[in-house]
């Protein structure tokens, strides 16, 4: 069997339709379906159901599956070794980063890299932790920026910078008052938040881990924008909090209405992840300078207080 032969296998099995994964693969649906035949034949098994909707893999499929993933993946990684051993900083590279830093971070440092570093051709894609741990444990990433620690065994973790959180309070708000806030002066019930799937929302809930959110509110709002945030807060409906990165682009009548809590602030890990059997380190450190040098001068907070993103059953 062939690297190309056992490419076709993954593309099925992921796709669960030949046609689909012909397409993907470039290849009519004839060739894609003999060349999996004939992997099937040459080891005497069945790899795929074809008698059910969607395809389905067998159970020895799945192993071979699993394994195929294996060898296609370090068959990739033999031109990184070249690549690497020859200082050449260069190629394709896919990289995610999460909704609530793409906006910020891309714009800060996308432009120095692309110079920097003109041989790299990035694919960014914006997604949510969860699809970002996914693909990259099936291969489909090279790297992403995501808010850490995450806890994956497979997964390493490069610190970029802690980001604070910052509430919004618009002026008829009883705390509006105040130079600084404390946690205690949060009242989850009134807080707006990100829709289901943002990280930074579990970070929120953590925050006031010891309060209970009021499932009776009189609107559900699932959002997944800061500015809609803002203007409901404006509204009267309530307060929000915010990146501390997307607080620079407020105007300074919204800037009026940020308060920063005391120290230790609360505030997120935002990191570099990537597989841990990657190859690219090459352009990941390539990657981890420029945001590092863009990023320092715009965070100078040191006395922080660390959220995870992972929400607290």
């Amino acid at each position: 069997m062939t690297i190309t032969q056992l490419k076709y296998v993954l593309a099925v099995a992921e796709h669960k339709n030949f046609t689909l994964a012909a397409e993907k693969c470039f290849v009519t649906q004839p060739t894609l379906s003999m060349q999996i035949q004939k992997v099937e034949e040459e080891l005497g098994i069945q790899i795929f159901d074809r008698t059910k909707k969607p395809i389905q893999l067998t159970e020895i499929g799945q192993k071979i599956v699993n394994q195929s993933k294996n060898i296609v993946n370090e068959a990739d990684r033999i031109q990184d070794i070249v690549d690497q051993q020859k200082g050449f900083i260069g190629g394709e590279f896919r990289l995610a980063i999460i909704p609530t830093v793409m906006p910020t971070l891309l714009p800060m440092f996308l432009n120095n890299f692309i110079k920097k570093y003109p041989k790299v051709k990035l694919i960014i894609e914006e997604l949510n932790t969860n699809d970002i741990i996914e693909k990259l444990n099936n291969g489909h990433l090279d790297a992403a920026i995501a808010a850490t620690p995450l806890q994956e065994d497979k997964i390493k973790e490069v610190v970029l910078y802690y980001e604070p959180f910052v509430a919004y309070i618009p002026e008829n708000h009883n705390t509006f008052s105040k130079k600084e806030i404390e946690i205690e002066d949060l009242d989850i019930n009134e807080i707006l938040l990100l829709q289901d799937g943002h990280c930074f929302r579990d970070g929120i809930l953590n925050l006031c881990r010891n309060q209970n959110k009021n499932e009776k509110s009189h609107f559900q709002l699932n959002s997944g924008s800061f500015e809609t945030l803002i203007k409901l807060a404006d509204e009267g409906l309530g307060i929000t909090l915010l990146p501390y990165l997307h607080t620079l682009n407020l105007s300074e009548k919204d800037q009026l209405k940020l308060k920063h809590f005391v120290e230790p602030k609360p505030a997120r890990e935002v990191s570099l992840i990537f597989p841990k059997n990657e190859l690219k380190i090459h352009i990941i450190d390539a990657l981890r300078d420029t945001i590092s040098g863009v990023i320092r001068g715009a965070i100078a907070f040191q006395n922080i207080q660390i959220i995870s993103p992972i929400q607290k059953k």
